[in-house]
């Protein structure tokens, strides 16, 4: 049965790099958090005059650069003029040169959403009329390629080192203080420490061309790398592998000093590695949370704290089963894993079970906002996954609790005979002399051990006469002496062979434990895949976003369509975030008969999925920028919920007039969202 586990350990890696693959590569171009929800002009509209500026609205900040909006004439011929300007909120605009000549114009945008994910696009409008136009709208997008495939690939392998390195040195340190002088437990914390250390730095220089260009080349501009630097995702890197020195550090202590102290020391010296662990491990997880999904949207003063929590309950669990899962494969026989660690386990891994479920329900409602989100966007369908997923880990980690209770049963609670029965009983059956050893299993172990001492005497026995052989050749032959040489290695290497296998047949004479090594090394299988589909996961446009980029997308084609209509009446929708709860929504202007003159005007209020809602204050503000008219304010009144309305609108002349709404959603909160129409 031992052998057949190979094979099992085989198809689970293979299983787990195809899931990552395409994971990965089925996250590359989604990874856009900040959508775009409106634009000046919009998509596809034929304006009369040329515009002064193009617009463009997001679903939450972004960070821009000189070339992050474009605006190209049908040549591609760039017609804007300087770096954009945030407007208002979440609007950013960018000035045309005057005098603009009739076609059709491209605008490209290109920039870095607040929780750190690129975004990219483009879509044309028309002056006068439409026109060819040379400049491709479509093309290969910010974020993807090998560049984008690297840096997801190095997000995977950074969560992986933190859970390692932290879920192993917890495990040691609260379960099995005596695993700190196993070479195979220190090597994965170790290798943790590793993985974490190289995703960190191949991030940081992966960050400017992941962002930009997508070039290879440019991995290792110093320019960019400076750009990087003065970014809140570098900041959160830099952060990260300052706290990954103090975790070097911490590493040395827990498999050197505190390995060589006394148990009444090393009992004095687990609280201090406790609080320092602690204080490091929730370091790192922030330069996570500090820099992603949990650093903007609804109540990032709570979600930033919830996300530390999470990943460190993740990391807890999954990286102590790593570590538990090499303690039973590869500890060596005299150094088992007591079964009173791996009921310590259970309790801990039980606790962050727990953890992650109420962290996880308030991420799940803070990412996804109503109930259709899980079946109508890509976040939700993979957070329908890994859902499933868990439950699946939990189930086999029950059956791993029921191994562990019958490994309890075989021996006295606490002591090391408790896993490793089957152990003590085949090294006492060997000798047939210790007292407090299981005969059954003794005389079993222990024929095996007469049979490999009489292979190991007709080892010695051939050396010895490999050896006599090269006595009666010449003196100085160097060729007979390598023989022997050669001989005595081979037997070397056929003894060392021999004592593993019979190691591992020691390890193996419990039927418990080995039950508990199949049902742990199950456990693992899912988990590699689990962090692969919540690496794919934080890569992908919340729920949320999506669902309110749409409504916000589908209310501005309802304007366009609705834009120069024969009833001369005109709407404009414009989106709007002022913060703070139901600070989200899309404002509506109606102008009947969009002349000059005396106009009706109405206003209405809808949250981003069409439900009409009432806010404090609505103002409106009209101005004339060419003729320095305005700004005229206009004051409507309360109709009924979501509606106000106002009579009389006077337009003093025809022209391209900007229309400016200020929404206060609660006492301290309001914005003011505007777009230009020309209205006569």
């Amino acid at each position: 049965m031992t052998q057949a586990i190979a094979p099992r350990a085989r198809t689970l890696v293979l299983l787990f790099l195809a899931a990552v693959a395409a994971l990965l590569v089925g996250a590359g171009p989604a990874a856009a958090h900040a959508a775009l929800t409106g634009s000046d002009p919009a998509q596809g509209t034929v304006v009369d005059t040329a515009p002064t500026q193009v617009s463009l609205t997001f679903s939450e900040k972004v960070a821009t650069t000189d070339g992050s909006l474009r605006v190209l004439d049908p040549k591609g011929k760039r017609v804007d003029t300087a770096k954009p300007a945030n407007v208002s909120g979440t609007t950013y605009a960018v000035q045309l040169h005057a005098g603009l000549p009739d076609g059709t114009y491209t605008v490209t945008y290109q920039v870095v959403s607040e929780d750190s994910h690129p975004v990219s696009g483009a879509y044309t409008f028309s002056i006068g009329a439409p026109s060819r136009t040379s400049v491709p709208v479509s093309g290969q997008e910010v974020g993807s390629g090998i560049v984008g495939g690297l840096y997801g690939f190095g997000r995977y392998l950074s969560y992986a080192g933190y859970i390692v390195l932290v879920g192993g040195a917890a495990f040691v340190l609260a379960c099995w203080p005596r695993g700190t002088s196993v070479r195979a437990v220190q090597r994965l914390v170790v290798s943790g420490w590793l993985a974490l250390t190289a995703a960190t730095l191949s991030l940081l220089l992966l960050r400017g061309s992941y962002t930009g260009s997508g070039k290879v080349a440019d991995i290792f501009d110093l320019d960019l790398l400076g750009d990087v630097l003065q970014t809140k995702t570098g900041a959160a890197l830099v952060s990260r592998l300052l706290l990954l020195a103090a975790a070097a550090l911490f590493i040395a202590v827990l498999f050197g000093a505190y390995d060589k102290r006394d148990d009444e020391e090393k009992r004095d010296l687990t609280f201090g590695l406790a609080i320092g662990g602690a204080v490091v491990a929730a370091g790192l997880a922030a330069s996570w949370a500090m820099a992603e999904h949990a650093s903007t949207g609804l109540q990032p003063g709570i979600a930033m704290p919830v996300d530390v929590l999470h990943l460190f309950a993740v990391a807890t669990w999954l990286g102590g089963l790593a570590t538990l899962l090499v303690a039973l494969y590869r500890a060596p026989a005299d150094q088992p894993v007591e079964a009173s660690a791996v009921r310590r386990f259970s309790t801990v891994a039980f606790g962050s079970v727990v953890t992650l479920v109420a962290t996880g329900t308030y991420q799940s409602w803070r990412q996804l906002g109503s109930w259709s989100a899980f079946t109508d966007t890509r976040y939700g369908q993979l957070l329908l996954v890994k859902i499933g997923l868990v439950a699946l880990l939990v189930g086999v980690a029950s059956i791993s609790r029921r191994w562990t209770g019958r490994l309890a049963g075989t021996g006295a609670p606490g002591s090391r005979a408790t896993v490793a029965a089957g152990v003590g009983a085949g090294v006492g059956g060997g000798g047939g002399k210790d007292p407090g050893t299981g005969t059954g299993t003794g005389t079993g172990t222990g024929t095996g051990t007469k049979q490999s001492k009489k292979q190991d005497a007709g080892k010695q026995g051939a050396a010895r006469a490999g050896a006599g052989r090269g006595s009666g050749e010449e003196p100085g032959d160097a060729a007979t002496g390598a023989v022997g040489t050669e001989r005595a290695a081979q037997l070397a290497r056929q003894r060392a062979a021999e004592d593993t296998a019979r190691q591992k047949r020691l390890r193996d004479a419990d039927p418990h434990r080995f039950g508990l090594r199949r049902s742990v090394l199950a456990e693992a299988g899912v988990a590699v895949v689990l962090l692969a589909v919540t690496t794919a996961l934080t890569s992908t446009e919340p729920g949320r976003t999506e669902q309110d980029a749409k409504a916000a997308t589908a209310a501005s084609s309802s304007s366009s369509s609705g834009t120069g209509s024969s009833s001369g009446a005109l709407t404009l929708d414009m989106p709007f975030d002022a913060g703070g709860t139901n600070g989200k929504g899309v404002v509506s202007v109606d102008f009947d008969p969009a002349r000059a003159g005396g106009n009706e005007m109405h206003v209405y209020v809808t949250r981003p999925n069409g439900r009409a809602f009432d806010v404090p204050e609505v103002k409106v503000a009209l101005t004339l920028e060419s003729k320095s008219i305005g700004p005229l304010p206009v004051a409507p009144d309360h109709i009924t919920t979501g509606h106000w309305s106002a009579s009389g609108v006077q337009i003093p002349m025809a022209g391209e007039w900007k229309i400016a709404v200020t929404v206060r959603t609660s006492d301290i909160d309001q914005v003011t969202v505007s777009k230009n129409a020309q209205i006569g």
